[in-house]
């Protein structure tokens, strides 16, 4: 054991009782075998801390420690009968007895049965007494995972599913789920309360986490907030203008195409994408121009006119 009892419980030589009893506090709970079970090196810690509060709290016996060191207890004459020093508490085999209860209570603490109360006992000199079960404290319910497949149309405006889950007693039950707008693909909805009862009794049950798949749309794109689709036109609402109907979630709205329109022009419409905690995304209308597959000679003739008339050079900035 470490002679120098000041260092043993990490405090200086000019340290306070109440220094002394909080150093040992944080050191016994760190080194108490209950917490360290089979760990010989944390029992033999132990025991050097616990040896050098009994000296270091006792005003008597650190008197005697600071004056003559460690060996004072070999020293005659410090106590009835003339032999070693003896503990004004009168422990087993002269040791001074600790009252543990003053630092973690008399009941169980952090998870110890029976609380700090016999450590002397098995420590002091005195039988040990045989090991007690630790106190099974209530445990919260397992956690139940589901997955949810959810069409695109859910995920931008939320909406209500369902989904079945089988008991412990194989009972299959069936639950609601509320789909909040906005919500993305891949984000966790948790259920609370509604997963496994606690195993234990005396604590709450788990929850149910719900992991949501969104399908795809065929038209319509999430780009965050934000809404894209590809809306087909004719070449006369391309090349002369015109307003056109486009759903949205909304409803359907009427969109203007400003004459002159290209294939690939994106029209803003404000506040109509994706609304989410608040936050109100846009969707963006792609103009795609859709010509006849059958094109006859007449009106082959009317395109070589126009593309003549209006001599145009759409690649000029094309590049690798």
């Amino acid at each position: 054991m470490d002679d120098d009892y000041y260092k043993v419980l990490s405090v200086s030589r000019e340290a306070s009782a109440a220094d002394i009893q909080k150093a040992y506090r944080k050191l016994a709970r760190k080194y108490h075998p209950d917490v360290n079970p089979d760990d010989a090196a944390a029992k033999r810690k132990f025991q050097e801390i616990q040896k050098a509060y009994e000296v270091l709290n006792d005003s008597e016996k650190r008197e005697m420690y600071d004056r003559y060191g460690s060996s004072f207890e070999s020293m005659g004459g410090g106590g009835p009968g003339g032999g070693g020093w003896q503990g004004h508490s009168g422990g087993p085999g002269g040791q001074a007895e600790v009252d543990f209860s003053q630092f973690f209570g008399d009941g169980a603490q952090g998870g110890f049965e029976g609380g700090f109360g016999d450590i002397f006992r098995q420590f002091g000199g005195g039988r040990a007494s045989a090991p007690r079960r630790a106190r099974q404290r209530p445990r919260k319910g397992a956690d139940l995972k589901h997955q949810l497949d959810i069409p695109f149309n859910t995920a931008v405006t939320g909406g209500e599913a369902r989904i079945n889950v089988q008991r412990p007693d194989g009972k299959v039950e069936e639950i609601a789920v509320m789909i909040p707008p906005g919500i993305e693909d891949g984000k966790t909805i948790r259920l609370r309360g509604q997963g496994e009862p606690s195993p234990t009794g005396g604590a709450a049950a788990g929850d149910i986490l719900i992991t949501v798949k969104a399908a795809g749309h065929p038209y319509f794109r999430r780009r965050g907030n934000n809404l894209e689709v590809d809306v087909p036109v004719t070449l006369a609402e391309a090349g002369l203008g015109g307003k056109i109907d486009v759903p949205t979630p909304k409803g359907v709205i009427t969109l203007t195409i400003p004459p002159g329109t290209s294939s690939g022009k994106r029209l803003r419409v404000k506040g109509h994408g994706v609304q989410s905690k608040g936050n109100s995304g846009d969707m963006y209308a792609e103009i795609q121009i859709v010509l006849p597959s059958d094109i006859d000679s007449e009106s082959e003739e009317l395109i070589r006119q126009l593309d003549t008339k209006h001599e145009m050079k759409p690649r000029a900035d094309l590049r690798w």
